[in-house]
This record gives C-alpha cells, structure tokens and sequence, in this order.
C-alpha cells in the first residue's frame, strides 16, 4: 500500500424523487420526518438507506466475500464446524463456545447470543474454523479447561482483525469492550431529506374476504390505514479513501470498494412497504466530488424548501450547482475532481455543467472516478 496525503474524501450527492411511499417508519407506523428549515421535511435515516447499501452488496457480491452482522455468531460458527468436520452439532457448539471464549465477548440474555450485533465477514468465520478443522475431533474431546487452554494458544482474534470484508471495511465495526476488534467506517451517509415541505397522507385500504365474496356476504374483511408520503430527496455520503485503503491494506481494492459502494448507495432503496407501493426509482441526478480538505453536505441548498411548483427535481439540481458553487468560491477550497450524471435538459442542464462539469453516464462517472483516484495513488507513490 502506498502513501497518500492525510486525507482524500469522495462525496456522493444524490437527487432522488420517491413516489407515495413509506420507506422508514417511526414508532407509528408513518414515514420518519424532521424540520429542517422551519418547515416538515420527510426524511429517510442513515441506517436504513446503509443497510439497504449492504443488502445491493449481499444481492451482487461473491457470498464468501460478504458479512453478516448477528447476535448469534456462536451458532453460524457451529455451523460451519459441522459442515466442514463432520462433528455432531453438540460437539461443534463447545468448539465454538470455546473459539470464541479468548475475544471476551460480553453475553446476551439468551444462552449462546452476544450482548450486541457482531458484524464479521463470512471469510473470517471461515477462517477461524479453519484453525481446528485439521483437529476438530482432538479437540473436542478434551474437557472444557483443556480445550480453553489449547484454544487459547490459536490466532482467533487475529483473523476478526484481518481480512475485512468490503462492508465492514466501509461501514465500520464497534465492539465497545473489545478495542482489537473495533474497525473505523470509511463511510459516513447523512440522513436523506426532502429538498421541499412534506405532508403527511394516509392510504385507506380494505382487503376482501375471497370466500365470503362467493357467499355474498358485504363488508369488508380487513379495514386499515398506512401512511405515506411523496417527495424529492437529496441523499449524501462520503467515503474516506485513506480509511478505506487502511481497513482493506490494498489500494486496488479501496479503488473498487469505491466505485462499489457508489453503486450500490445509488440502486438501492429501503423496502419499506415496497409492495404496498412500488417506489424504487432511481436517482436524477448522481455527483462525486473528490476532496482533500474536508467533506461537504451541499443540503444547506435546501434550508429554504424548494416551492411547490412543477418541476421540482429541476429545482433542486439547480440548487445544488449553486451551493456547489458558492462553497467552492466563497471558501477558495477546488475540488480535485467532480462528475456528474443526470438526466436534465435545457438551463438545468447548464447550470449542473458549470459546477460539476458535462454530463456523463453513469459507468462513465465511475469509471472517471476510478482514473483519477488511481491516479492519486500512483503520484502519491512517485
């Protein structure tokens, strides 16, 4: 791995208009809102758009090469003892207590979960069973002091150190009283706003009873409400390069950790009440910016909501290239590269020109965000 200013951050700005919908729901039921502005904005938190980010990566990556984040690691790792030892299911359970025991995992309340959601790489458990499956039989068949007492001479929090799968690598691992096993995010992703006010609405559905129908029976057989609303977002995140490339110890791999990670932040979308509504759109527009100095939320552009009128996707691009602008100028700080993909036309489309460059597709962004952080790294090196 080669040497790179302290920093190098990579922010992805996005505008996405979202049909009726209820993508993230609060303790009623009703799509998740703030006041940004003095007005009601709908609002999508950070943790439901990363987990459907991990989600795209569980869908499109390697399964070996992804993770899981679980309370019952015990279990998966008794699994994988069985699959790949031949040992029965009791005996497998020990092992595993018994690989798990040195990393002083705090215990939950049911017997064989943890205190709190471990997030490790499916390679990595594999890595760990690894280190018995030549003597899974040995082993088990000492007691419980013996087997500690040889399992404790194993490398087991080692390969939860190494190793990272892309997800954690990104997204980070927290393990309050374990500091050997805490990873740091490369990636933080602001909660997603309406660039506009929102009203909430509610949908009135009644669902009918098919044999009651048969039997002429009237009335409905199920009577309720969800509720929803509609709006155009302006999603945000960054991604540390320098952290990336220190979490995964291989510059190619932080490259197209990259371009996946914007991949993935792009297509996907919560499922909230995905079938009820059928509200994945993809983005209208989609920028990077590669700064070395400070990441930067452009959502200031939306302090005052952008008015209801037609149009208002176009407005709030026309924004963005504003406040891009302004924080460019007004602070003397040029992004070392910027991209943009969008699909506006006519004054819209010029203003977005001026401040983030032509418009190009989308696998031209990446690939031109690929060029460049290669690019960085190679000059870095010289």
């Amino acid at each position: 791995m080669t040497f790179l200013p302290p920093r190098l951050y990579v922010d992805v700005h996005l505008l996405q208009t979202v049909p009726p919908a209820n993508l993230n729901r609060d303790d009623q039921g009703n799509p998740k809102e703030a006041y940004y502005g003095g007005t009601r904005r709908s609002r999508v938190s950070s943790q439901a758009w990363k987990r459907a980010t991990r989600m795209y990566f569980t869908q499109h990556l390697p399964a070996h090469d992804a993770a899981t984040r679980t309370r019952r690691v015990s279990s998966a790792l008794t699994g994988r003892i069985v699959d790949r030892t031949g040992l029965d299911e009791k005996n497998a359970g020990r092992l595993a207590d018994a690989l798990l025991a040195p990393l002083k995992i705090s215990a939950g309340r049911k017997q064989g979960d943890t205190a709190y959601l471990l997030f490790y790489g499916r390679r990595q458990l594999d890595n760990v069973v690894g280190l018995v499956s030549e003597r899974a039989a040995e082993l088990a068949a000492l007691d419980d002091k013996e087997l500690l007492a040889e399992v404790e001479q194993l490398a087991v929090s080692e390969q939860f150190s190494s190793g990272h799968p892309l997800d954690v690598a990104l997204f980070g691992r927290m393990v309050a009283d374990i500091a050997a096993l805490r990873v740091d995010a490369a990636v933080q992703v602001a909660h997603a706003l309406s660039t506009h006010a929102v009203s909430l609405e509610f949908d009135y559905f009644t669902a009918v009873d098919d044999l009651a129908e048969e039997e002429r029976e009237t009335g409905a057989g199920m009577i309720g409400t969800i509720g929803f609303n509609s709006a155009t977002l302006y999603r945000y995140a960054t991604v540390g390069l320098h952290q990336l490339r220190e979490n995964l110890g291989d510059d190619a791999a932080a490259v197209e950790g990259v371009r996946k990670f914007i991949t993935a932040f792009a297509r996907s979308v919560p499922n909230g009440y995905r079938n009820s509504f059928a509200h994945q759109t993809l983005p209208s527009l989609v920028s990077v910016v590669v700064r070395s100095d400070q990441p930067v939320n452009l959502v200031t552009a939306y302090e005052e909501p952008v008015a209801p009128a037609a149009g208002i996707a176009a407005a709030s691009a026309r924004r963005l290239a504003a406040e891009h602008r302004t924080a460019v100028d007004g602070w003397g700080d040029p992004p070392a590269f910027t991209a943009v993909c969008h699909g506006f036309h006519d004054g819209t489309a010029h203003r977005l020109e001026e401040a983030f460059g032509p418009a190009v597709t989308f696998p031209e962004l990446l690939d031109g965000l690929d060029g460049h952080l290669s690019a960085a790294i190679a000059e870095a090196a010289r």
